[in-house]
């Protein structure tokens, strides 16, 4: 179904015309856009639209005299109506418009469609030094000695001194990611290795993602000030506040970009997931993390540069909405998902 096939649906619907069954898939589909909003239709983008909309039925419905209820329900139907071709943005509501509703939901859709293993966090103690592993599906804050926080996410493996030392605060992110708020000492610096890359801050909080799957490692600041140095390179890289800095763990090359919202970086904090321009392995890194899952490709397709944002929605939604974009399927079994190629 193309675009100008589905305006005609809009236009049948705006004219009560429409089958019950594609009155239904509208409206929900309505309904799913307003509650959830993807990455792919930005709110206020969203709002724009509606508000135009609302404006346009304002000037151009003229009160007629059908009884109070039959102009209600026409008035909502045209509001959904026009609404819908308003946000309409291809991908999404072709496939929704085209796909058969299904005729039972495969869980409850306000609960993650699969039940995954207790999260869980281990703390281990030995030679002075604190070491916390986070499992899939946990993340862990934690207060080191010199009054510094860090937030750990999930699969993730951080080690520190019980005690810090009189010249520095040397934190080791050995595995995942991090969210650190340095107190100021501006007497010892507080120093956050990863593999070959440290980190040097002074009272600031900065974001560093190095899981060992996706072969980089990033380093994001939020406040104050950083610098970054790697073992193999000459001269370090200093951050200033909404600057990331990507490091290539096999060519070693450096990226500085920016991002224009915290939750690009540390959504992940509040339980968004954010992907901007992110890869396969980036993606379903997350994904994991986040549900406590596994995910078993077997479409094939790898080379991925994905946008998009989830708030609260649930496992089966997200993958309902990524699967769309990448024309692909995908099929729960308990707590692992495989994505396979449309016949």
């Amino acid at each position: 179904m193309d675009i100008e096939q589905i305006k005609k649906v809009l236009e049948r619907y705006t004219q009560g015309k429409c089958t019950a069954e594609e009155t239904s898939i509208i409206e929900q589909w309505f309904a799913s856009v307003n509650q959830h909003r993807s990455a792919m239709i930005d709110d206020d983008f969203l709002q724009e639209q509606l508000d135009e909309v609302k404006m346009r039925l304002q000037e151009h419905v003229v009160a007629p005299q059908p009884l109070p209820g039959r102009r209600t329900f026409k008035l909502r139907r045209l509001w959904y109506g026009a609404a819908a071709a308003a946000v309409l943005t291809g991908i999404v509501a072709v496939a929704l418009l085209n796909r058969p509703m299904p005729a039972s939901p495969i869980a409850d859709m306000t609960q993650p469609a699969v039940r995954p293993a207790v999260a869980k966090t281990n703390k281990v103690v030995r030679n002075g030094f604190v070491e916390i592993t986070t499992t899939k599906g946990a993340t862990e804050k934690v207060v080191l000695a010199d009054g510094s926080t860090v937030i750990v996410n999930a699969s993730s493996r951080i080690r520190f001194p019980e005690k810090f030392g009189d010249k520095e605060r040397r934190v080791y992110l050995e595995e995942g990611e991090a969210f650190f708020k340095a107190a100021s000492d501006p007497a010892r610096a507080f120093v956050v290795q990863s593999g070959d890359v440290a980190t040097t801050a002074l009272g600031t909080s900065f974001n560093i993602r190095a899981y060992s799957r996706e072969h980089k490692i990033t380093v994001a600041l939020i406040t104050g000030k950083v610098k970054v140095d790697h073992a193999q390179k000459t001269g370090p890289v200093i951050l200033l506040p909404s600057e990331r800095l990507s490091i290539d763990c096999k060519s070693l090359d450096m990226a500085k970009t920016t991002f224009g919202k915290e939750d690009e970086v540390i959504g992940w904090k509040q339980g968004f997931l954010v992907f901007r321009d992110a890869s396969y392995d980036e993606v379903m890194a997350e994904i994991e993390n986040r549900y406590n899952v596994t995910v078993v490709n077997e479409s094939g397709k790898t080379e991925w540069n994905y946008t998009g944002f989830f708030k609260d929605e649930n496992l089966q939604d997200i993958f309902e909405t990524i699967c769309l974009t990448k024309n692909i399927s995908y099929e729960i079994k308990q707590d692992t998902i495989f994505l396979k190629s449309k016949n």
